[in-house]
């Protein structure tokens, strides 16, 4: 059948304050100081593998976190339901009778679906050229330096132990281009261009009411969840100069990949069903069937294209100044400057956590910093002494 995650294009527009629906809490003051203090090992969460359970009578309770379901239990006891996590981007799938035929039950469901956070994370990525010698022929080859992720979810949380953050669940503007239940993207009726001559958009109820009441046989309704107010290319540029500050001279891409942004309501019906069973999706794409049953699928679907919730990272106020509802992007790159760096040089390839933040404020000058604990002090020294030479030197460049 077709791919499970057919691309969606972005949805983009301004917020309207008459149709915004708060999920969580409204922007309050906050402030912070310009630099950051240092971290201590003491100033981190523990790890989870640090926290052990206390059976005794008198233990002290351990505070209670945000840890809440994301599903309606009227949808999640239902036999027939069936809800689906794409592995590669995080985006869900959900097929349930009462989400096609109760416009109540679909209104609740996507504003409940909208207060989960999307993952955003930034990505430091090192690569160089390299040509070796196989069978007798050279041949050019891409070689990862290092590949080095820091989450950003953390940061869309003004309290994110008890899941405040300032989330606002819309629907798409009457001029935005979009799938309207509709087959092909295009505006509300009687706008052209940015010029709207019609009545106020409709509200989500009104959406979930039209979805139900369609009688398309095989129709979808999306919630997409959008990080607004961080500043990517600010961010870029200090992360690049920072890896350059290494010596680094491979080539540094630096991207801001968002995981688990969408959420997908799929009609009851074969077609769906179909589309989401792995073995039949395996089936068409090693028999080429799937020449034949994207464009069905293209053609016969309507989406719903038409709800969106905002996960801010800032907002701006009337006189042109953000307010955070956590970090500033130069807090964050304070924050994980040295344990990015550190793991540049170590040539990582993975996701740091609250482990780098310590080690990077604890013996930040040391790289290897884990894999050489315990290691006899002429091995250290020697391998601090390569590392030092390559920043001097430069490293990590195409050879030929």
């Amino acid at each position: 059948m077709g791919k499970p995650t057919s691309p969606l294009p972005g949805l983009s527009g301004s917020s309207s304050d008459a149709d915004a629906v708060s999920l969580h809490t409204q922007p309050g003051d906050r402030a912070y100081d310009d630099d950051v203090p240092e971290l201590q090992a003491d100033d981190m969460p523990p790890l989870y593998s640090d926290i052990e359970p206390d059976t005794a009578a008198n233990a002290p309770l351990l505070p209670t976190l945000h840890n809440p379901s994301y599903v309606l239990d009227v949808v999640a006891n239902d036999g027939t339901h069936l809800q689906q996590v794409d592995a590669n981007t995080g985006a869900e799938f959900f097929i349930n009778a009462c989400l096609d035929k109760n416009p109540k039950t679909l209104e609740r469901q996507i504003q409940l679906s909208a207060s989960k956070p999307p993952r955003p994370s930034v990505r430091v990525l090192g690569t160089h050229s390299q040509t070796v010698q196989e069978k007798g022929k050279s041949e050019k080859k891409t070689i990862t330096d290092f590949d080095v992720s820091v989450e950003l979810t953390p940061y869309l949380f003004s309290d994110a132990a008890r899941g405040k953050s300032w989330t606002q669940l819309r629907t798409v503007e009457n001029t935005e281009k979009t799938r309207r239940g509709t087959v092909l993207r295009k505006r509300a009726p009687g706008v052209k261009q940015d010029i709207e001559i019609t009545s106020p958009k409709p509200t989500l109820a009104e959406w979930c009411h039209r979805y139900c009441a369609s009688h398309a046989g095989v129709k979808s309704f999306v919630l997409r969840r959008q990080v607004v107010g961080f500043d990517e290319e600010k961010m870029k540029q200090k992360l690049e100069t920072l890896v350059r500050g290494t010596n680094y001279r491979g080539k540094v891409t630096i991207t801001f990949p968002v995981r688990d942004d969408y959420t997908i309501v799929y009609s009851d019906c074969k077609a769906n069903r179909w589309r989401l069973t792995p073995w039949i999706v395996w089936l068409c794409y090693l028999s080429f069937l799937w020449l034949l049953t994207w464009p069905f699928l293209f053609f016969s679907t309507k989406w719903f294209e038409v709800a969106v919730a905002e996960w801010p990272f800032s907002v701006k106020e009337d006189d042109g100044t953000k307010r955070y509802v956590s970090m500033s992007e130069d807090h964050i790159y304070n924050l994980w400057g040295r344990a990015i760096s550190r793991a540049v040089l170590d040539k990582r390839q993975g996701t740091l956590d609250q482990e780098d933040l310590i080690a990077s404020q604890n013996a930040p000058e040391e790289p290897f910093g884990a894999a050489l604990e315990g290691a006899p002090g002429f091995l250290r020294a020697g391998i601090n002494a390569i590392t030092a030479v390559n920043r001097q030197l430069g490293w990590g460049g195409d050879s030929w």
